[in-house]
């Protein structure tokens, strides 16, 4: 029996730790040819020296255990880095099939606090990162799907957003800033690309990993602790949702934005007006705003706004944790 994946490639970007190990294990298992790509810098805020250990070390256990994988050692948030990880999977596999953007960085900060650099940084290696090989692998599906091969290609994009960006995040403007982007980019994407046979959805996982280790300190399930079974923030609870919108499964499965973690999957819907306002004249003015806006607020219950986010839970994840220096 074929597997689901099989026969076709895959890139997994900042694959080498965390969720895109778990990622790149979980295509590979389902029969895809993956590309782990990662810069190997050891500190999650993007410092460091460059390593080719974490790529390789991924590649070596799939390879290990029967799969197809070869590592690419390069930063995503650089032009021209992202359109060689997309031709060397193209070089190696013969196309390119699958996409998932999860290289990322943290540099926290309160707003007043934050640095021109720590701002710029971390929007550079999400937002960015994300366009730079979505950019270079949607032309590539392009090209197929006008090159006369009968129509449309088979072409997946899957993109990391957060919690953050959803329920808001005090000390990371720069993160929850960038992850809103990816969300937009996502969207756009898949309207774009739908034509070629390409999809596009964005994930919201929740998982301990390096970048989220302070995040989830001393919650139950941790590393060191004594529960038995899967760790419910363990990353292999999000790779599966990955591995299905990878596949032929999840062909009419489109600009659609996931939160998933611990055994659950919920799909959250675009925003909806919550109430509306007439002017009774041509214009409206500030008094009359004033009496239509402000009573509106004042007779709701405090945090009622949160609603949505405290039904999925997500503010007793990432978002709570403290601000940083």
């Amino acid at each position: 029996m074929a597997l689901p994946l099989e026969g076709l490639s895959a890139i997994v970007t900042g694959a080498g730790r965390g969720l895109g190990r778990a990622e790149a294990w979980e295509l590979a298992r389902l029969g895809a040819a993956v590309v782990v790509n990662d810069y190997g810098r050891p500190g999650r805020d993007g410092s460091g020296e460059v390593s080719t250990g974490p790529a390789e070390e991924v590649v070596a256990s799939i390879r290990a255990a029967g799969g197809q994988a070869v590592a690419h050692i390069g930063d995503v948030a650089d032009h021209e880095q992202a359109r060689e990880l997309v031709e060397s999977a193209v070089a190696r596999f013969g196309k390119l099939d699958i996409l998932v953007n999860n290289a990322g960085i943290l540099r926290d900060r309160m707003v007043f606090s934050m640095s021109e650099d720590e701002w710029d940084s971390v929007v550079r290696v999400h937002l960015k990162g994300h366009f730079n090989t979505i950019r270079f692998a949607s032309a590539h599906w392009r090209a197929r799907a006008k090159s006369g091969e009968g129509g449309p290609v088979y072409g997946r994009v899957v993109n990391t957003s957060s919690e953050a960006f959803l329920a808001g995040s005090a000390g990371q403007p720069n993160y929850a800033a960038a992850k809103g982007g990816i969300v937009g980019l996502t969207t756009s994407t898949a309207l774009a690309l739908a034509k070629y046979g390409v999809t596009a959805n964005v994930i919201c996982p929740r998982a301990r990993t390096r970048m989220t280790e302070d995040v989830f300190a001393g919650l139950p399930g941790a590393p060191d602790g004594t529960d038995a079974g899967l760790d419910p923030l363990a990353p292999e609870h999000v790779a599966p949702l990955v591995g299905y919108l990878a596949s032929p499964a999840a062909a009419q499965v489109n600009g659609q934005l996931f939160v998933v973690h611990g055994g659950m999957v919920a799909i959250v819907e675009r925003p909806r007006v919550q109430a509306k306002f007439d002017t009774k004249q041509e214009a409206f003015t500030y008094d009359e705003l004033d009496g239509l806006l402000t009573p509106y607020y004042l007779d709701r219950p405090e945090g009622e706004t949160f609603a949505a986010a405290e039904v999925l839970g997500l503010r007793h994840g990432p978002t709570a944790q403290p601000p940083r220096p």
